[in-house]
């Protein structure tokens, strides 16, 4: 199994180590533009090879390409990140040129390849994928709703005291602070929905603390978060790469799915060795129905920004 994270910064690098330490790919090949960048991430991160037990081969490389033929994943983190005060949305026309460079190379080595799209405004890149490539639309994910819902769940685990062990949700929509929607309907502790638990008012906090997870880490950190991007992203790959048939909200292309069409909005997918091996479809009630409805209507706003 070999995995390419394209990337070097942060988020790229936090992929290819948590990828590298679960153990499963036998090479990850990280590329950056920036000469010497990747080679030297990746020397670093093998260098933890002997003390984090695992045997996964990470090489790096500048801007060449030919490293990452035949690659089973490749994950796409190149972009600029946010800084305070930034929207995902303002990130577009720098981050779409760039994506779409980029998702054309790496299919041009590796044809068969499963793309992850990390890149923001993360929707409208897994978009712009789907245009620009024409390859199948199982084979290209986005990934937001899963870092989404992990934030869902500290969230909930914070307010209930509770070990997050003990706590499942998930958040669909767009990957943005007013596209997410939190089911805090189907948020359970240890299969309990946690409105026993909480006060309607202390879930809507939970509610508007998740929507804004990213701007809060940003404006804290300076600069986009990584862990946990890095995390959610090898989960994906994981669930890929070793046919788990996990459930993970992604971004898909939707084609009459919820009453949607044309677009890639976060929605419940099961993930195996073919990518997207179904879209489930949730039983929402009215209120969750409109607020994916009003999020969908968002993503389209900045879809048409591409011009395509």
């Amino acid at each position: 199994m070999k995995v390419t994270v394209v990337g070097a910064g942060a988020v790229g690098a936090s992929c290819a180590e948590y990828i590298a330490i679960k153990n499963f790919a036998s090479q990850v090949v990280i590329l950056d533009i920036k000469d010497g960048f990747a080679e030297g991430k990746a020397m670093d991160l093998m260098q933890t090879a002997s003390l984090n037990n695992f045997d996964t081969k990470i090489i790096g490389t500048t801007n060449d390409y030919s490293k990452t033929a035949d690659s089973d994943i490749c994950v796409i983190t190149s972009g600029i990140p946010r800084k305070p005060g930034m929207t995902r949305e303002e990130l577009i026309g720098i981050n779409a040129g760039i994506v779409k460079e980029v998702s054309t190379k790496l299919l041009e080595k590796s044809p068969d390849t499963i793309l992850i799209v990390v890149s923001n405004p993360m929707d409208t890149m897994t978009y712009l994928v789907h245009k620009k490539t024409g390859i199948p639309k199982n084979r290209i994910i986005g990934m937001g709703g899963a870092l989404d819902s992990a934030r869902f769940k500290y969230r909930l685990a914070e307010a209930l005291d509770a070990p997050i062990s003990d706590v499942d949700g998930m958040v669909i929509g767009g990957h943005s602070d007013k596209g997410m929607v939190p089911l805090i309907s189907k948020a359970t502790r240890n299969s309990i929905k946690v409105s026993n638990f909480l006060s309607e008012e202390r879930l809507d906090k939970v509610r508007e603390d998740t929507k804004v997870g990213g701007a809060t880490l940003t404006k804290l950190l300076g600069t986009s978060a990584w862990y946990a991007p890095g995390a959610a992203v090898s989960s994906l790959v994981q669930s890929i790469a070793c046919n788990h048939m996990k459930i993970f909200p992604c971004s898909a292309l939707l084609e009459g799915e919820y009453g949607l069409h044309d677009l890639c909005i976060g929605v419940p997918v099961i993930l195996g060795r073919n990518g997207i091996e179904k879209i489930i479809e949730l039983d929402l009630d009215s209120a969750d129905l409109n607020h994916l409805t009003e999020s969908a209507e968002g993503v389209s706003k900045t879809n048409s920004l591409l011009g395509l």
